[in-house]
């Protein structure tokens, strides 16, 4: 009876919004602090869900009825331990309010995700839906668990990964306030290359997640015909685009690519 009483304990501590995410949003602290940890969460799903890691290397927590994996900063594996590493470096750019980029461009891009983010430089100044309209911890929860569920129904619905690909990450910033001498953690200074898609490649809005101080908006790019079939099963629908003003945006990319020999 003590057991299970203490497995009751311990599944409510790792359950919940509070589990994951701030309980409020209402400073700009708290909100870049669920910006970091939103981007987390989408990341690691979508490494999770695409196979590309090894269970060990997630942590588990509960939202909303949704088993959601996170990545973890003490992984042993190497590859993850990478991917954690690039977020980190994401963090302080965010925290700087400009953002580099990776350099190594991949030799055959199978997907494409881009996580976009906009801030303000003095406050709340979203304008969403409606003229006026102040963004509340609710919109912040909604929102948040609809991008996750789209997540969990795209990566599911997406073809198999082959055996051998390899993650890039980029980081895109302005280089009118970005000082020269900048390099994030995990990071070095690249050029900005165009990058082959196997396929045609389509775009597609999977959502928008908006606090008082920041929006993080998350796209994916993949292979037309995949796409097209999704559409065709009604399992994704194109959303109209929120309106923001008064922001800056920056923008990180996480790319999964074919190697070749």
């Amino acid at each position: 009876m003590a057991t299970a009483q203490q497995m009751r304990t311990s599944e409510k501590q790792i359950s919940g919004w509070s589990a994951i995410f701030p309980n409020d949003v209402t400073t700009q602290h708290q909100s870049l602090v669920f910006i970091k940890r939103m981007m987390a969460v989408g990341v690691s799903c979508i490494t999770y869900l695409r196979g590309i890691f090894p269970e060990d290397a997630y942590r588990t927590r509960y939202l909303e009825g949704m088993c959601v994996k996170i990545l973890r900063e003490d992984s042993r594996f190497p590859g993850a331990s990478k991917v954690v590493k690039w977020m980190m470096g994401c963090f302080d750019a965010l925290e700087k309010r400009f953002v580099h980029r990776d350099p190594e461009d991949p030799n055959s891009i199978i997907e494409s995700y881009q996580f976009k983010f906009k801030y303000t430089a003095d406050g709340p100044k979203l304008d969403i839906l409606s003229k006026n309209k102040q963004v509340s911890l609710q919109d912040t929860k909604k929102a948040s668990i609809l991008l996750i569920r789209k997540l969990f129904v795209l990566m599911q619905s997406l073809e198999i990964l082959p055996n051998d690909v390899s993650l890039t990450m980029k980081l895109f910033y302005y280089d009118e306030v970005t000082p020269p001498e900048y390099q994030p953690p995990g990071f070095k200074q690249g050029e900005c290359d165009a990058v082959w898609f196997e396929g045609t490649p389509v775009h597609f809005k999977v959502g928008d997640v908006p606090t008082p101080f920041h929006m993080m908006k998350v796209r994916v790019t993949t292979e037309k015909e995949t796409m097209e079939q999704l559409e065709k099963e009604n399992m994704l629908n194109e959303e109209t685009e929120t309106s923001v003003q008064g922001m800056e945006e920056v923008k990180s990319i996480l790319n999964v690519s074919a190697n070749t020999n």
